[in-house]
């Protein structure tokens, strides 16, 4: 866009304007093997997907993308982490009112940047989501404009970049993860709501000015979970012996444990689990890159024990997580259906 001091390493068309559409959940497998209902979107899948950072959750992976900073840097590290000198649990996308946005992502956003550097920024999502711990993190430093309904978000969308020569516009579209969750994200409902989101981008292209560039991509992918034979950790109470707070989700669990036993408790959940995880402690994760540069601030929101589940498992509780128990569709781990997103340009 002609911002200097910036590196391309995308290998991005240059425009005056860009919209930049994150769709929540659209993993690049899924838009693969899906691609009879998506042919819009398919069809610009050309490049090689992406990698999401871990956990592949959708608060992490927007304030990655809102900061170009990985998850140990900027510190949203998870859907729930521990907050630092507590035993309580943040959600990262309900956010907790004692803790300061600003205080807990301290850098300024991409956005912030862009727009400071010339080119007029701004965000348009959900009325609800304004002003929000998680979009003051992750999009915060420009312009917020909130809608109600995808018609809307068209003509807001369209408005915002076509209101200066040059622009850029982030939006968000949060339903097919939604559905995924509820139904499962190979269920007739989300066959038809990526159905959907498709005709809504294609329309969305023809009615940018021409010479935008429109760039979609994604937080994370997805698969679904059996509902039958889950494994519930509140049914074996010993794996959470020595276990003060248990976060995450249930395809990446974080274990907050009393000082001196992470090596201990790691050891037990990998001998239960077995080759249905990978059972790291936090030095371990640090080592192995999964939070990318850690700072020191941070480290201690990231669980002294992490549980990255494999196959079609996951780590339940019926007592701190009982709604993930009837959900069908997951994400958070390291498996390549689950961080590979894609990098859809049409330009």
């Amino acid at each position: 866009m002609g911002v200097p001091s910036w590196a391309d390493t995308l290998s991005l068309p240059e425009a005056a304007r860009y919209v930049v559409v994150l769709v929540d959940g659209l993993g690049y497998d899924l838009l693969l093997e899906h691609a009879d209902i998506a042919p819009y979107l398919s069809s610009l899948a050309d490049r090689a997907p992406l990698l999401s950072g871990l956990p592949s959750t959708t608060a992490t992976s927007l304030t990655s993308l809102g900061t170009g900073l990985p998850p140990g840097t900027h510190g949203v590290v998870g859907y729930t982490s521990r907050i630092p000198g507590t035993d309580r649990v943040m959600n990262s996308l309900r956010w907790d009112p004692q803790v300061d946005p600003a205080q807990w992502q301290p850098y300024p956003t991409m956005f912030e940047r862009i727009d400071a550097a010339g080119i007029p920024t701004s965000a348009v999502n959900k009325a609800e989501f304004e002003g929000s711990g998680l979009t003051v993190c992750s999009q915060g430093g420009v312009p917020f404009h909130p809608i109600s309904s995808v018609y809307e978000r068209l003509d807001v969308v369209v408005e915002a970049s076509e209101a200066t020569p040059s622009s850029l516009v982030y939006t968000y579209e949060s339903t097919l993860d939604h559905t995924g969750h509820e139904k499962g994200c190979t269920s007739p409902e989300w066959r038809d709501r990526l159905r959907g989101i498709d005709r809504d981008l294609a329309d969305l292209r023809d009615a940018l000015a021409p010479g935008t560039a429109l760039l979609v991509t994604a937080d994370h992918g997805m698969l679904d979970l059996p509902k039958d034979d889950r494994f519930d950790v509140e049914s074996e109470p010993a794996m959470l012996t020595d276990v003060v707070v248990f976060a995450g989700e249930a395809r990446f669990r974080h274990l907050y444990t009393r000082s001196g036993t992470e090596q201990e408790v790691a050891a037990r959940w990998r001998d239960r689990l077995g080759d249905h995880a990978l059972v790291l402690t936090r030095d371990e994760a640090e080592a192995a890159g999964w939070f990318g540069q850690i700072e020191d601030a941070v480290r201690p929101r990231i669980g002294d024990v992490l549980v990255a589940s494999l196959g079609d498992f996951g780590v339940f509780s019926s007592r701190h997580f009982a709604i993930e128990l009837l959900m069908s569709g997951f994400h958070g781990s390291v498996t390549p259906a689950e961080m590979r997103i894609p990098l859809l340009v049409d330009a």
